[in-house]
């Protein structure tokens, strides 16, 4: 069994999961990058460097973990430019009421495909 399909098992027993499980669940992202959401809900445009000290995780788990919520459109990038010279990446978390339209759509589709699995069983092939 995937570690996603643990997670959704676990959510439907429990009598209140808490946003950061059912966030997890519904995009199949780990604990780790749900706390880095909630982190850049509370510290928007923070840097990697930021985050890894926050959040007490090595700078390259923070990237990874940065790179899967951009991936899930749950966070955004910006390069700024630094007064010394180089660039650094803040990163910001998407509104909480666009992650939770975002799950909700999750959701749905999700829903809508286990609907039409149900529907196919017991079909001739």
């Amino acid at each position: 069994m995937a570690e996603s399909d643990a997670d959704f098992h676990d959510l439907v027993l429990m009598d209140e999961p808490g946003f950061e499980h059912v966030m997890g669940c519904v995009f199949g992202i780990q604990d780790h990058e749900c706390r880095a959401y909630v982190e850049l809900l509370d510290v928007p445009g923070s840097t990697v460097a930021e985050l890894a000290e926050d959040l007490e995780r090595d700078r390259s788990n923070v990237n990874r973990s940065l790179a899967t919520l951009r991936e899930k459109g749950l966070i955004e990038r910006e390069r700024r430019l630094l007064d010394s010279g180089g660039y650094v990446y803040q990163h910001t978390a998407v509104p909480l009421p666009e992650a939770k339209a975002r799950m909700h759509e999750a959701l749905e589709e999700w829903s809508e495909r286990v609907h039409g699995r149900i529907d196919e069983f017991g079909s001739p092939a």
